[in-house]
């Protein structure tokens, strides 16, 4: 039996702040790419629930980190894939 792991991979602009945020009508909204197959993606919108992008900032901070620590703890160290640039 084989198991497909998906790690993630995220691309930050430090030029554009608002990386992964989008304005919908005064709330903010974190968007990004997943990939399940090599073959296919998919794009997720998620609401913030805020309307101030300060929080929005630091609510999309936090959903990268808890994502990055699971995927840590997922793979042993040695073959951990997971790129931050």
């Amino acid at each position: 039996m084989s198991t497909l792991l998906t790690l993630a991979s995220l691309r930050i602009s430090e030029a554009n702040p608002n990386h992964h945020l989008w304005n919908n009508n005064g709330t903010w909204f974190l968007h990004y790419t997943v990939y399940p197959t090599p073959f296919t993606k998919e794009r997720i919108r998620r609401s913030l629930g805020t309307k101030d992008v300060k929080v929005a900032r630091e609510r999309r901070d936090n959903f990268f980190s808890l994502l990055a620590k699971q995927n840590s703890s997922l793979v042993p160290v040695a073959e951990q894939t997971t790129a931050f640039a």
